[in-house]
């Protein structure tokens, strides 16, 4: 099972990503993002993508070096239009501003379009929380690829479409929810996939509507399920009320465009905590909320009951301790963009 060091990988995947066009700034939140995503146990929306984002950068769908612009300004909105840029560079760009605007005027909503995969949404609203405010986003597609059925269809409709909300607390872990609307994020049929294992029932639907425990047919014609199994109405709305915020707010629109670029359109609300209280007793008031949620007696079959956001903070702390493990699949496809690039090694000699 090959380990490595988080530090060893994040400069590895600095370097990697310089090596095939991103500047240094843009190379470093990308290696930031992505191995934080490693680190708290997401590893469908860690290191395994960075392949794909060097495919898009080789077809032109992301263009290294890209202009952020920003459009409609006011005190407390705008629109950022990413011009094709990375998602990491562009999003990181975009809440930046949002906080900015909230703490001199309490409250700001940022519309983002035409940037490449964020990656993991939690990563953005928790800048919000470090800096003492309450954050939302939402992301989409826009117009690239569905993989969703409606509930009750078995055509792809709807993207996954996660929603990320995060509190700031004194917590040593931040209490956040961050959640696809479907069922599961597709990167995790792909993650099961490189892995070879089987996926459970109720996520995903074969090419014929049929569900099915196998995640190689997910990119043989099948779709992924709505959140919420027999309640999924529930997820379906919520993936509804996403797509209108994220792609239809920002400008993107719905449906599939027929370039096939993936665009991920985000909507970013950030709220100045001292607006409504005063923030230490906020920060206390949640403290003690996600803590006695953690007290809850325990149900049979399961071992405790975690406040949301507790098992990431947990998974952090063992894998910068432990190393993070990079499944086989990953490491040959990351090394062979290294080997066919200007760097002089790849991964394995950092693997342990």
């Amino acid at each position: 099972m090959p380990l490595i060091n988080h530090n060893d990988l994040r400069n590895f995947i600095s370097q990697l990503m310089q090596s095939y066009g991103a500047s240094e700034d843009e190379a470093t939140l990308i290696s930031e993002h992505s191995v934080e995503a490693n680190l708290v146990g997401h590893d469908s929306h860690g290191v395994i993508q960075i392949p794909t984002y060097i495919d898009r950068i080789q077809r032109g769908h992301i263009k290294p070096g890209a202009e952020i612009e920003v459009n409609n300004e006011s005190r407390t909105t705008a629109r950022i239009n990413g011009n094709w840029g990375f998602g990491y560079y562009v999003s990181d760009f975009a809440m930046k501003l949002a906080i900015k605007k909230a703490r001199e005027d309490n409250i700001a909503a940022i519309t983002v379009v035409q940037q490449s995969h964020v990656g993991r949404v939690a990563s953005y609203p928790l800048m919000a929380a470090k800096e003492g405010m309450i954050a939302i986003m939402t992301a989409d597609s826009g117009r690239g690829p569905k993989m969703v059925v409606p509930f009750g269809g078995k055509e792809r409709k709807l993207g996954t479409n996660p929603i990320c909300i995060a509190f700031p607390s004194n917590l040593e872990g931040t209490m956040f929810v961050d959640m696809a609307t479907s069922s599961v994020a597709a990167g995790k049929i792909n993650l099961a996939r490189s892995r070879g294992k089987d996926i459970p029932f109720g996520w995903i639907l074969d090419k014929d509507g049929n569900q099915t425990n196998d995640p190689n047919d997910f990119s043989q014609g099948g779709a992924i399920l709505p959140l919420g199994a027999d309640q999924g109405h529930k997820g379906y709305g919520l993936s509804a009320a996403v797509e209108t915020f994220s792609g239809i707010l920002t400008g993107l629109g719905f449906g599939v465009s027929k370039d096939g670029i993936h665009n991920d359109g985000c909507l970013m609300i950030v709220m100045n905590v001292e607006a409504f209280r005063d923030l230490e007793v906020f920060k206390q008031e949640v403290t003690d909320f996600a803590l006695d949620l953690s007290s809850t007696e325990v149900a049979s079959g399961y071992d405790r009951v975690y406040y949301p956001g507790e098992i990431e903070h947990i998974t952090k702390q063992d894998r910068m301790k432990n190393g993070i493990f990079v499944e086989d699949t990953t490491v040959a496809n990351i090394n062979k963009f290294a080997d066919e690039s200007n760097m002089k090694g790849n991964l394995d000699p950092l693997l342990y």
